[in-house]
């Protein structure tokens, strides 16, 4: 008997394939927690499925199959350990990887869960990168797959094409359907020699056909038949079912479940009169459909910062829960331009007229750090939130996306700062490419039918941005940006680049860290790094044409090579999409 492998469908699933999209379950009833899964998933372009329980978990697998790792929390309804030795009993569903993750680092817990083998054990709050590494180590080698002969070796040894493997694993597939009646009928009648026939025919059929995990389940199923363990053998015939839904999926691995189906337009609580409002304004000629001084008003009555909900709610496991430091509320904070802003306003609020002669804190890690346990839990419970669903406009921009953009700002600015020797700027100039757009999350909490509104008219006609969002709104999102960020406190150089970001030659104050993160900001969309919400441009200019340029070309060092650096900026753009979603960490934590 050949050794089980991977299928030839299986390799298309693993990480090698960027593209590809893993099948999350989540089992955890915690909305919080939900939430902080979903946004990190997302921003992988991983699908996410959610239950409470373990009873739901299971009924979902035996519905679904396609379910590639299951992440559960410890506590649940009926037990998480109950429900990984469940799995671990089952002849399929023993293979399918299952993570703990759970706040409750209890040692006899965790020594339980790892004698069961489940993929790992790991502790709350979710931390991003050991996420996607086990979504690594599940999809390399896809547990559907190694129930099955690998398909070209296979197709080889037995000397058959590949349709004809697909044509015997389909022929088995519809007989264990039609054989799954006499089975039942069988068993009822408690007669061995019947039921055993049954089994050897299906079971010469699948071990033709490759199908290992079909023979091992039939065999598990005449052993009980042999020992009379007619009741025990009852309860478990619905694995023929199941075996045919492997087989299914196995054959079609592009098909989706609907369970796994993310929507493609979100309209939640938005009015049909809140919609037509500002969808009809331009062809009702009622622009600007609010004037800036409401939008103003708005701002001021704002009691901090927007957030995204699945960010908001990553940081608040972590602020409210029982972390082991906060090591995990910094890593948050650092990659959130919502947070990393509120958290800053917050630390400098805090601080005594005294302690204002030592300047501002413009380090949101450090903000972290002087807040301390109580007012971070003020903080995290107090958020100003955004539902992620408002910023689903369309197939250009999402959240994900426009997280992708901005942390891809902040990790270039670095870079450039670096490249050109401003090293005393890097820190700095990390969080300004951080905080450059908050405009648009501002714009999206005051009207959040507006902003989806500007973004596709500007999609639509194929304009810049900031000319629909001064039609719409009579002033653009960094206007906006500038106001609320002075009236709150940022700490001034940010406030620079954000009102400076499109015009740097005219930047009175910080105009080398404006034009590090204005040129950072030109890198990341000539790369699709994310997307900021601005139409696609099919004539983007050089980079020596460009007025941050103008700014650096005498700051440099003599003998700087621009093309090099040229050369190394885009490298570094690709490098950042792949890092970002999560495809280069992931893939080396696994090995």
């Amino acid at each position: 008997m050949a050794a089980k492998a991977t299928s030839l469908a299986g390799r298309r699933e693993s990480l090698g394939d960027s593209s590809i999209m893993a099948n999350i379950l989540l089992i955890d009833p915690s909305a919080v927690a939900q939430l902080a899964m979903r946004g990190m998933l997302q921003r992988g372009h991983h699908r996410l499925a959610m239950v409470g329980s373990a009873d739901e978990a299971w009924d979902f697998v035996e519905r679904v199959v396609k379910v590639d790792l299951v992440f559960s929390e410890l506590i649940i309804e009926g037990g998480g350990l109950s429900l990984a030795h469940r799995f671990k009993d089952d002849s399929f569903r023993k293979l399918l990887p299952f993570v703990f993750y759970s706040g409750n680092a209890d040692r006899m817990a965790v020594k339980s869960a790892l004698e069961m083998r489940v993929q790992n054990f790991l502790i709350k709050p979710y931390h991003e990168e050991l996420i996607y590494a086990e979504i690594a180590k599940a999809t390399v080698n896809p547990w559907r797959a190694r129930h099955f002969e690998e398909e070209k070796s296979f197709c080889k040894l037995m000397g058959f094409p590949a349709a004809g493997l697909h044509k015997m694993l389909e022929e088995l597939r519809v007989a264990l359907d039609v054989q799954r009646a006499g089975l039942e009928q069988s068993a009822a009648e408690q007669a061995e020699q019947a039921f055993r026939e049954h089994l050897s025919a299906l079971s010469a059929q699948a071990e033709a056909a490759g199908a290992w995990g079909v023979v091992e389940c039939l065999g598990g199923l005449e052993e009980l038949a042999v020992q009379g363990s007619w009741p025990q053998l009852t309860a478990r015939l619905e694995v023929v079912a199941f075996a045919g839904r492997i087989i299914f999926h196995h054959l079609n691995p592009a098909v989706i479940p609907e369970e796994f189906q993310a929507a493609t337009a979100v309209e939640a609580g938005q009015s049909t009169s809140s919609r037509a409002l500002w969808f009809n304004a331009v062809a009702e000629r009622r622009c600007p459909v609010v004037t800036v001084p409401q939008l103003h008003s708005a701002l001021d009555a704002l009691t901090g910062c927007p957030v995204v909900d699945s960010a908001a709610a990553a940081f608040q496991m972590s602020a409210i829960g029982d972390p082991t430091g906060i090591g995990p509320l910094m890593d948050v904070v650092e990659r959130d331009p919502g947070l990393a802003a509120q958290m800053l306003i917050a630390a400098n609020q805090t601080r005594s007229p005294s302690d204002e002669s030592a300047g501002r804190i413009d380090d949101p890690q450090l903000a972290v750090g002087l807040l301390g346990k109580v007012r971070l839990v003020a903080q995290a419970r107090g958020l100003v939130t955004i539902p992620e669903s408002q910023l689903l406009v369309s197939t250009q921009f999402d959240w994900p996306k426009f997280w992708t953009y901005q942390n891809g700002v902040a990790r270039l600015a670095r870079q450039v700062c670096r490249y050109m020797e401003f090293h005393e700027l890097e820190s700095i100039a990390y969080t300004a490419g951080l905080l450059h757009d908050l405009g648009k999350l501002l714009f999206a909490r005051l009207q959040p039918v507006g902003f989806q509104a500007v973004l596709e008219y500007a999609r639509l006609e194929g304009v810049p941005l900031r000319e629909a969002e001064r039609k719409f709104i009579g002033c653009t999102t960094i206007d906006l940006a500038t106001y609320w960020a002075e009236k709150r406190g940022l700490p001034r150089p940010f406030v620079n680049v954000i009102r400076w970001i499109e015009t740097p030659r005219q930047a009175t104050e910080d105009i080398d860290l404006v034009a590090v993160v204005s040129l950072a900001r030109d890198f990341c969309r000539h790369n699709h790094v994310g997307s900021c919400g601005d139409p696609p441009r099919t004539h983007l200019p050089a980079i020596v044409e460009s007025e941050e340029w103008r700014v650096l070309r005498d700051r440099v060092f003599p003998g700087f090579n621009l093309r090099k650096f040229e050369l190394q900026a885009h490298a570094d753009c690709h490098e950042a999409k792949l890092s970002l979603q999560g495809s280069l960490k992931s893939y080396a934590m696994a090995y």
